[in-house]
């Protein structure tokens, strides 16, 4: 009743009143809408060191179609350079018109020379840049990183679009490629570590593929001076890779692991549930499918200090290279031979990733970090000589599906 009697004595002026400001509210505000016709929305951008400073590219989505036949998403790749990566950006806007937003990028390409000097005198940008996510997967390429944006890929609309498929949940269960964000490689870069690592793509020519040229499905590059612009020549269709993995100390690429050692270190993280590798039995190879992957490192300061990385794996037989029966292959269980073989073949990879990091300086295992979380005093006091003082211990156990 108070309430109701409380109602009739507010004027009617300012009902209309808060009606206006809410209106106004309403219609004054775009939502975080984009603005497709005057925004650059950049899926992916390559990065590259030039004499004068940097050189970016950045592959623009291009609406392609609105029917089931045309649709998808299409691709420009512009091109710009600079004394910053900031510089290179604004020149991408004067070239396009476009004003480029980074909101919708989920890949940041560094080119192999570019990886070789600090990342973060660029890198810094996109960690400033308040609409970056950062979640934005970060790779390394093999050559240029123009050349991979600009590449034309065999499986999907874009160079980009393709590549992030290689960093799928399911290809990290696989154990063959380590994914790395930006938020995450800026804490390896700036923590006690000051290491980390970031997963190495190559492009392949896939054999068979028919070549495309100018206008193909998979964009056009629009290359330095970012208008469109490719020959009439004929441009292979790419595949790409990405189950080797670089190695960064203090921003800086100090090594490449091989495939093997990259599943390796996936397994050390824990990271494989259907992860496939081969052993011999009898002298003939056998393929083991990882179904529990149980691994981790840990360090011990008591005496000399002694890091120890521990596998425990879950794993059934997969095929072999040989004529099975039937009986045999109704059996997942693999022979003990078998599992021996494996755990000899994952113990001798350990020890060679072991000294990869080593020999690099890179603190691959986060040995700094986890002294720095457990003794301050400890740490300021063997962060200098760690690495190359500790002692490693590996213990490797595969045991056969039940």
């Amino acid at each position: 009743m108070k309430f109701r009697k409380f109602l009739k004595t507010v004027p009617m002026k300012l009902y209309v009143l808060l009606a206006a400001i809410i209106v106004f509210t309403f219609f004054s505000n775009d939502f975080g809408l984009v603005d497709i016709q005057k925004t650059a929305v950049i899926l992916a951008a390559g990065i590259d060191r030039t004499e004068e400073g940097f050189s970016v590219t950045a592959q623009i989505a291009v609406p392609k179609g609105t029917d089931r036949t045309t649709g998808g998403t299409s691709s420009v790749e512009i091109e710009a350079d600079g004394e910053t990566v900031s510089a290179c950006i604004a020149n991408i806007y004067a070239k396009t018109g476009w004003v480029p937003k980074f909101v919708f990028c989920d890949l940041i390409v560094i080119g192999e020379e570019a990886a070789k000097e600090d990342v973060f005198s660029y890198l810094n940008y996109f960690i400033r840049n308040k609409y970056m996510n950062d979640s934005c997967m970060l790779a390394v390429c093999e050559g240029k990183a123009q050349e991979l944006i600009s590449s034309t890929s065999a499986i999907d609309d874009a160079s980009s679009l393709a590549i992030g498929k290689l960093f799928s949940d399911a290809a990290v269960g696989s154990g063959r490629v380590m994914p790395m964000s930006l938020k995450e490689f800026s804490i390896g870069y700036y923590g006690a570590s000051e290491s980390s690592y970031l997963p190495f793509v190559r492009a392949r020519e896939q054999k068979g593929a028919q070549s495309s040229g100018s206008g193909s499905s998979g964009g056009s590059s629009g290359g330095s001076g970012g208008s469109g612009g490719q020959s009439g020549a004929a441009e292979s269709e790419k595949v790409y890779t990405a189950d080797e993995t670089a190695l960064f100390l203090q921003g800086k690429m100090v090594a490449l692991l091989r495939q093997e050692l990259t599943f390796a270190l996936s397994l050390l993280h824990g990271q494989v549930t259907s992860g496939n590798f081969n052993a011999k039995e009898e002298g003939t190879d056998s393929t083991l499918t990882i179904l529990k992957d149980e691994g981790g490192v840990s360090l011990s300061m008591k005496g000399a200090p002694k890091a120890t990385l521990s596998l425990s794996l879950t794993a059934r037989l997969c095929c072999k290279s040989i004529t099975s029966d039937a009986e045999e292959i109704a059996n997942e269980t693999a022979p003990k031979e078998l599992l021996e073989s494996a755990e000899e073949i994952l113990q001798a990879q350990l020890a060679d990733l072991w000294e990869k990091a080593k020999e690099s300086g890179c603190d691959l295992f986060g040995l700094k970090k986890s002294l720095y979380r457990s003794s301050l005093k400890k740490f300021a006091e063997w962060k200098e000589s760690l690495l190359t003082t500790v002692s490693p211990v590996f213990k490797v156990k595969v045991q056969s599906k039940r």
